[in-house]
């Protein structure tokens, strides 16, 4: 394993976020399975950060209540980070961590939902979250492409242990994501020989597109949804799978949902209709079922989503195990 590169605390910021917030369920999802770049416990949240072209080590910890919301961050570093710096790094946190989000009306629009309304009462502060930027995402994205989660687990593992950079921050060893560019030298050959297959290409044009400065994710964030889809659907390799990802996850579009993988059609089969995953629900019919949720689809299944991989997390499901197969 490669020597880590010991970073020191540098600064130490609590940020309040709009209340309810509760702090697990927003920074851990038990269906993100982890490859060896965050590792939580609850209270905590470790997570390594490429910010800038740096990488970091962030710990979140929870300093207050789901009604009186505190998230202390604290950024370890090399050298000593400027103010604009370790300003414009929470706006970020505070943007992918959606903590201005205000969950009221959702929660009183399907306060008698007989589906949401339970998990709400487990489950509220949930806010949707993950720390990847757009680049970043992709990547994932890619790996997740027609595999199984143990599969897609093992190519992000040997991507980020081959090109990205290890950490050792607060007793922690984790590893950083590379930045956009960091690819362009290496070769398809290169990618394929750590087993990611057809993907090595889609990688490949994904860093050079990145590093080219071809697409920029803050605007892209100020456009509507059709353009932000257009732009997304230009890129190679990059489906209608991935981009309804990426609206909900990195653009925040509660809204969405016109695409189900056979893998979650399986898993909605089971949850909504009761129906055995190996003869699933008609794609049409599911979304048909979620139209119900109007405004809010893509948060309501977010919620339900949440719920079933926290049960999983607390107790065997043997049908659900059979389809993740991690």
């Amino acid at each position: 394993m490669k020597k880590p590169i010991k970073l020191k605390l540098q600064k130490t910021i609590k940020v309040k976020p709009t209340k309810p917030f509760a702090f697990d369920p927003t920074f851990h999802k038990p269906d993100h399975f982890t490859s060896g770049d965050n590792y939580w416990e609850p209270g905590i949240r470790w997570q390594t950060w490429n910010w800038q072209g740096e990488c970091l080590g962030i710990k979140f910890s929870n300093k207050g209540t789901i009604e009186n919301p505190l998230v202390e961050i604290k950024i370890y570093a090399k050298e000593k980070l400027s103010e604009n710096f370790a300003n414009s790094l929470i706006e970020e946190i505070k943007y992918l961590y959606n903590f201005n989000l205000d969950l009221a009306d959702f929660y009183k629009t399907f306060s008698q939902d007989p589906i949401l309304a339970p998990i709400f009462k487990k489950w509220r502060g949930m806010h949707p979250g993950h720390p990847s930027c757009l680049y970043e995402y992709l990547i994932i994205g890619i790996v997740l492409q027609n595999a199984s989660v143990r599969r897609s687990v093992q190519m992000f593992k040997a991507l980020l242990e081959n090109y990205g950079t290890l950490i050792e921050f607060d007793g922690k060893k984790l590893w950083c994501f590379w930045s956009p560019g960091k690819l362009q030298k290496v070769s398809e050959d290169e990618l394929r020989a750590l087993k990611v297959g057809y993907r090595a290409k889609s990688i490949k044009k994904i860093d050079k597109y990145f590093s080219q400065g071809l697409i920029n994710e803050k605007e892209l964030r100020s456009k509507d949804r059709e353009t932000q889809m257009a732009e997304l659907l230009k890129l190679y390799g990059v489906g209608p799978a991935t981009v309804w990802y990426l609206l909900f996850d990195v653009f925040h579009h509660w809204d969405f949902f016109n695409h189900i993988s056979p893998w979650e059609q399986k898993i909605y089969s089971k949850l909504f209709f009761d129906r055995d995953p190996e003869n699933p629900v008609p794609v049409k019919k599911i979304l048909k079922y979620f139209k119900k949720f109007g405004k809010y689809k893509q948060l309501a299944v977010h919620y339900i989503w949440e719920d079933l991989f926290w049960k999983r997390k607390n107790e065997k499901i043997p049908w659900l195990e059979k389809e993740i197969r991690l």
